[in-house]
């Protein structure tokens, strides 16, 4: 029996068109994270994958073995048995060594405030943050170039924003240590202009961000806005002494640019430089996340788990990566290994939060909506300007806005239209109901429906 293992050097038997269709269809992600770890053995029609645990091989057989037969059939002409053979070894006793201390960065007199931790090395690069990654690399080897300057990052929370804001700091001071780089939340800056104005020392304040060669702004939510003129028009002066002087800014937020309503000024301002979304990842992100948790701790977990976990936490890298700790400190101070059995009981209450939080989907508003209204789900995405279908249409946006975590392109993306008209929708609802006692109430049966129809 020839035999295969999965490396895209040599087929021993299988020909090489039926692996260069199934990577096409998988992806090379997918292809990687679960085909090329096996080992394959075809003769007589008969494909036997050899696996390291049930796990393994139940997400091939339920997720990829038509994909698998299909690529047999057409380029071999061959109808296949696909035979899975499980070799488990036995578990070794978990095992938790220190993590690996980084190489110091040089250090020089001005305060930073960088987590040394966060670098390009340890960020996971993938289809959902690849443009956001590859721009912020390029702000590092162009410090200031106007091309890339500022740039704006945005995504909902925990999908890995600030550990690229990190990441650009550490890297800029790794190449030049004796910059001046200064990392900030928001609402640290507005402390700061505030304490600026109480102790009457709005001097100190301008030199000290005023003469940064590159000026990190996490959540710039929490400076802007109408409670807030003086931190934004502060901000803004900021944002031109260092944009007139060729030095970088970078900032992150869980809006668009255009979704936190800035003054004109400093819209225009943002939106002359890059702008790019963090999505959420994929499974196989996720799982090569927690794979790169595992190894920075040489912790003994098996994959099957990882994909467990990763299976189970999707909306929050945050959350997976406290997941995957919470287990090793439970089965370490328990001194028992790791499980799907285990981490099922562990993380119970944070995998029902999200399969909660997941339940609610754009499909069942529309659904919903739909039948309310007497459309069809297709109107949804239609052309069709009509009252009948805008309508409609209008409260279905803003429910996905309230009920799902999708971010506002994305949201978009769902009824075939921009993110700006989401905006709109959002907005004008929200209007209709603090105007409408009756439309506020038929807004909540709507929801109820919705949440009724997820019980089900």
């Amino acid at each position: 029996m020839a035999e295969y293992v999965v490396d895209n050097v040599t087929s021993n038997g299988i020909p090489a068109a039926i692996l260069t269709e199934i990577e096409t269809i998988l992806g090379t992600d997918s292809f990687d994270m679960w085909l090329k770890p096996a080992v394959f053995r075809y003769a007589n029609n008969v494909l036997d994958i050899e696996l390291p645990n049930q796990f393994w091989g139940k997400t091939i057989k339920e997720r990829y073995e038509h994909i698998i037969k299909d690529a047999f059939l057409k380029h071999a002409g061959a109808q296949i048995t696909v035979n899975y053979i499980i070799k488990e070894t036995a578990p070794a006793a978990p095992t938790v060594a220190e993590p690996a201390v980084a190489a110091p960065i040089r250090r020089n007199p001005f305060i930073s405030n960088l987590n040394s931790s966060f670098t390009f090395d340890n960020f996971i690069e993938s289809a959902s943050n690849r443009f956001a990654y590859r721009m912020a690399e390029a702000v590092v080897n162009k410090l200031g170039n106007r091309q890339n300057n500022p740039l704006f990052i945005y995504s909902t929370p925990g999908l890995g924003k600030t550990h690229l804001l990190h990441a650009i700091g550490n890297k800029i001071l790794q190449t030049n240590p004796n910059a001046r780089v200064l990392y900030k939340s928001g609402e640290e800056f507005v402390n700061d202009y505030v304490d600026s104005v109480v102790n009457k020392d709005r001097e100190n304040f301008r030199k000290k961000y005023h003469q940064l060669d590159c000026f990190l702004m996490d959540d710039i939510q929490f400076v802007v806005g109408t409670t807030k003129v003086g931190s934004e028009a502060e901000f803004f002066y900021t944002f031109n002494a260092l944009f007139d002087n060729k030095k970088q800014i970078v900032l992150t937020s869980d809006k668009t640019p255009q979704e936190l309503q800035l003054e004109e000024r400093l819209s225009s301002r943002l939106l002359s430089g890059i702008v790019t979304e963090i999505k959420l990842p994929n499974v196989e992100t996720r799982i090569a996340i927690l794979r790169q948790k595992r190894d920075s701790i040489n912790f003994d977990i098996g994959d099957d788990v990882l994909a467990f976990i990763a299976e189970g936490i999707r909306t929050n890298i945050r959350e997976l990566e406290g997941s995957f700790f919470s287990l090793v400190s439970f089965c370490t101070s328990h001194g028992i290994t790791p499980t799907i059995g285990v981490a099922q009981e562990v993380l119970a209450d944070t995998l029902a939060k999200e399969e909660q939080k997941l339940a609610i989907n754009v499909n069942l508003i529309k659904k919903v909506v739909g039948k309310h209204f007497k459309i069809n789900m297709e109107d949804f995405n239609s052309k069709r300007k009509t009252q009948s279908i805008t309508w409609p249409r209008q409260i279905a946006m803003y429910l996905a806005t309230e009920l799902t975590d999708l971010s506002l392109p994305e949201i978009g993306r769902e009824f075939n239209r921009d993110h700006s008209t989401v905006v709109h929708a959002r907005d004008l609802i929200k209007e209709k109901i603090d105007a409408d006692p009756f439309f506020t109430a038929e807004i909540n049966q709507i929801i109820l429906d919705i949440k009724a129809v997820d019980k089900k």
